[in-house]
């Protein structure tokens, strides 16, 4: 993404996000650290719900997350408890219903810009239009199922019809790992990893929430119950992508690509197939790894993923997901984050250019100096 930087005046900054989140918060602090004003916050819930977007003038305009706000969560997928698993495709449409009353407000201030694309943000937020993106530009994906899934027998079928054992079903709309299952099929046993906690599963009124432990499921029956009531919102199946491992865990790269240019990496590493830190994954010793691959594997690894980053053009920012394969050799894009740079405490690579600044003072440093990525 090209961004302009300033011409002599201070630039202003206005962020759609939740007010007190931490990224708003961290971005707001990068900003001070810059010597620039704090920027306007327009909260998500009353973009949602329909009130006036008022942008201020020449404004810089960041799109982040919703975040955990309960009220904006009731907004997007409806009344509930908002960690219950499900919703997404109402959740979705929603989301781009906002993002294009932001777009429209953007576009009729005098003098204010996006710094992300919120066509770019929607594909991100579907697994499977991001992944058909990336495979057509030659970003090296899992191979996935392209019929729709309609339950759990479907699934199986398809994953014969493949000669697939290993698959990762994940939510079409989903983040953080929320209703993701990595499954394993031998003969007739069944093995399944996911943080779905599965409530009342006998009672006919199932009910899946999100759970910070992970848990295995080995009962066909109620594995049968987690996929057939995630169907509906639309699945995204690819097959099961071996990752490397170091010190017993496996792992895999949270890569920030600013301004084309990755800038931060923090190795994710568990000992369950989803290495996500909030699962209980652990940040890894990346100066290993990096030796581990090796220079010429390193800079293939970085390359892919300013390749995936350029996918999205329009965007400043985005965390690409990247898998080491088992050999080290081998690699692939799991998933490409709109809001991936929530990486508190993480400064960036010595090669990046902002290796003091963590990764939205990188952002704010890009808005101002842009640079072009390598």
């Amino acid at each position: 993404m090209t961004v302009a930087g300033a011409t002599g005046e201070t630039p202003a900054f206005a962020v759609v996000g939740t007010p007190g989140d931490r990224r708003v918060d961290m971005f707001t602090s990068a900003l001070r650290a810059h010597g620039l004003p704090e920027p306007s916050v327009i909260a998500w819930r009353d973009v949602l719900a329909g009130a006036e977007v008022r942008i201020p003038e020449r404004a810089l305009v960041r799109v982040d997350s919703p975040g955990e706000d309960a009220e904006a969560d009731a907004l997007l997928r409806g009344p509930g408890s908002p960690t219950r698993v499900g919703g997404g495709a109402s959740w979705h449409a929603a989301f781009v219903r906002g993002l294009e009353r932001v777009r429209r407000a953007v576009a009729r201030t005098p003098g204010a810009r996006l710094l992300g694309d919120v066509e770019e943000i929607a594909v991100m937020f579907d697994k499977r239009r991001c992944h058909a993106r990336l495979l057509a530009a030659g970003v090296p994906v899992p191979p996935a199922l392209a019929a729709p899934i309609d339950g759990y027998s479907h699934l199986r079928e398809l994953m014969t019809r493949a000669g697939w054992s290993r698959v990762f079903v994940k939510p079409a709309h989903g983040s953080s790992a929320s209703g993701v299952v990595a499954l394993q099929v031998r003969g007739t046993q069944v093995n399944a990893v996911s943080s779905v906690e599965l409530i009342r599963p006998w009672s006919g009124h199932a009910e899946l929430h999100n759970s910070l432990r992970v848990r295995t499921y080995t009962d066909e029956a109620e594995l049968a119950v987690i996929i057939d009531a995630l169907a509906p919102d639309g699945l995204h199946v690819e097959r099961w992508f071996p990752k490397a491992s170091w010190n017993g865990q496996v792992f895999d790269l949270r890569v920030v690509v600013i301004g084309g240019r990755p800038t931060h990496v923090v190795v994710r590493a568990g000992r369950t197939p989803m290495s996500n830190l909030h699962l209980g994954g652990a940040r890894g010793d990346l100066e290993q790894v990096r030796a581990r691959l090796g220079e010429a594997g390193w800079e293939r690894a970085m390359r892919i993923c300013s390749r995936a980053a350029a996918c999205f053009p329009g965007s400043l920012m985005v965390g690409v997901d990247l898998m080491v394969g088992i050999t080290w050799r081998r690699f692939a894009v799991a998933e490409v984050n709109a809001f991936g740079d929530l990486l508190p405490r993480l400064t960036g690579l010595p090669e990046s250019g902002v290796r003091d600044l963590d990764s939205y003072g990188a952002q704010v440093a890009c808005v101002l100096s842009p640079w072009r990525a390598a």
